[in-house]
Parts: C-alpha cells; structure tokens; sequence
C-alpha cells in the first residue's frame, strides 16, 4: 500500500511516499522538504506539494505534527499554522490517515529502527532494550519528549510535553542562565536553553559574565561558531549546552523510569560527534544517590536521516495491519 507521510515541524514540513505492508514500512521515498513559514497553512503545502511531486498524492497519509492532538483544534509549538484534527481527511482529500505528534512519531521510528541507526553516546554500549520503557528528547527548534514502551512486539508510544518542564540550575552559571531568561519570562522552561534559540542565551550570559559585548550574530551564526570551535567563548557555549541537555536527560529519564534514552532531533543530529565527548555524560549520571543507576542506562543518537516520517509511516502501517 503507498501512503504519504508527513513530518511537520515548527521550521520544516517533510513529505516522502511510502510503502507499508504486514505492519511495517517496506520503502521510504526520498523527501521533500518545505519550509512553513513559506505557507499558510498544512492544506496549502499540500497543493505545493503535488505540484513539486507532479503527480497525484496517496489518498493515504500519515501526519506527524509538532503540536499536542488532544483537543479539537492543534496549534502548532513553534509556528503560526492551526491544524483541526476533524477536518484534515476533507481538507487533504484523504480516504484515510493517521493524525499523531512528531515526537510521537519519533517513538515509533525508534521501535523501527535498525541497529545501524544509532550510535553510541554514554552509558553501556549495548543495543537499546526490546523491553520496558526508553525516554526519547530531541532539541531542535523547540524540545520534544516522548516515551516508548515496548514488550518485544508490543508498542506504545505517549507523546508527552515535558519540554515545557521547569528548568532546574545546578551551578551558578546555570543560575545566571536562568536569572537572564526569567527576566524576559514569567517562567524559564527546560526548552528555553536546551534547543536552537537557546545557544543565545548562553552566549549572552557567558559574554555578560566576562565583560564582553552582546553578539549581534544571528542563532544559526552562533550554532556554527560553537559548533566549529571558533573561539573560547564558542567552546564554553557549547560545552554549557552539552552539559544542561545532560542534566535534562537525566531528569527525563528518571521521571519516565526509564532503561535507555535516545537523542533525536535537529541538533541531536549536529552534535553527533560533540555529545560522547562533551560533559554531557557527567552531568546525565550526576543523580546523586542514583548516580550508579544512570551511569548504566544506554544513551544513544538516532541517525536514521528521517526519523519523524519513518516514525509517522510506521505508526499508520501498525494501525492499518
């Protein structure tokens, strides 16, 4: 069966054919990657969409979206267009489809996803557990959380909206990243510091902290510099990101009681090579009594090039089956 899944972020909106049979997805096509703040709404990519593709769309599709689906109307996190569940099957022209939150989709291109597709972290280096609970935090444009539960062949996945947790500082640079967010906000989420935006923050603090004047380089300007190690200062944002990401993941997992944690998301993918080398394991373990327990939890990085519509097939394939 051909569907088309879709992977709908607060920047991009992905789309790639698929073909599912027997409750797994047998190929996924190359994507097409637009971006949404070049479109009003998901029903007018759709048209854009079939005018790249130049031919007729499935009448299938399974949408993953970066908003929470548990009321009549979606709004996405980080971009202006609203999504009504209801309405999506006329609006699209769809005889049937699977409506479900990208870091839901996530979770299930995890349970999907092959060995080869992840890579190693901190923690143990063994293969993620084919029972019982992975946390699943993926930093990009805002920051997802999702659970999956799995029993071998059995899967669960909850989208949750823990990105949207308080952050909680454990060192005085911590404190004066917070100080400077809660000065701008009535509260300082976790997703304020650990996803693209957040790279600001830190450099801002670091560079008030040491005298120097503010930055006018735009976000991704910052990424690069940091990521690039361009300067002392770049290094210690980065360095600072690696060890907040730690500190949430740590969190996450204790919450979710989890047995292994994956990293996906746009910067998770940036940072593949910085994260094992980064004192972002220091700070994950840095649980105090539960510092043993965490040092034995796998923490590995999808690498799958498109877990959100690998995810959102999968998802529709497992419902269709």
């Amino acid at each position: 069966m051909e569907i088309l899944s879709a992977d709908i972020g607060g920047t991009h909106a992905r789309f790639a054919l698929a073909h599912i049979k027997n409750g797994v997805v047998e190929y996924l096509g190359e994507p097409v990657t637009l971006k949404t703040s070049q479109h009003d709404c998901l029903a007018s990519a759709w048209w854009i969409l079939r005018k790249k593709m130049d031919r007729d769309l499935p009448k299938a599709a399974a949408i993953a979206i970066a908003a929470p689906i548990t009321c009549d109307t979606a709004r996405m996190t980080n971009n202006s267009w609203i999504i009504n569940p209801s309405q999506v099957a006329a609006d699209l022209n769809l005889d049937q489809h699977v409506l479900l939150n990208d870091f839901q989709a996530i979770g299930y291109a995890v349970a999907a996803a092959g060995a080869e597709h992840f890579s190693h972290i901190c923690g143990p280096n063994i293969a993620l557990p084919e029972t019982g609970v992975c946390s699943i935090i993926g930093p990009g444009t805002g920051l997802g959380v999702a659970v999956l539960a799995r029993d071998n062949d059995n899967i669960m996945v909850l989208p949750t909206e823990g990105g949207h947790s308080d952050f909680a500082p454990l060192d005085d640079i911590d404190e004066q990243i917070r100080a400077r967010l809660r000065s701008q906000f009535d509260r300082v989420s976790i997703e304020r510091i650990v996803s693209g935006p957040g790279i600001r923050i830190i450099f801002e603090t670091l560079s008030e902290m040491m005298g120097w004047a503010l930055s006018d380089a735009s976000d991704q300007e910052l990424w690069t510099a940091a990521i690039e190690g361009h300067d002392a200062l770049s290094a210690a944002a980065l360095d600072r990101f690696c060890q907040c990401l730690g500190s949430i993941a740590g969190d996450i997992a204790l919450t979710h009681g989890a047995g292994a944690v994956v990293i996906t998301g746009g910067l998770g993918q940036r940072l593949a090579t910085i994260l094992p080398h980064s004192r972002f394991a220091e700070r994950f373990a840095a649980k105090g009594r539960y510092q043993s327990v965490m040092q034995n939890l796998p923490v590995k990085l999808i690498t799958h090039p498109q877990p959100g519509l690998l995810g959102a097939a999968t998802a529709f394939a497992q419902q269709a089956d």
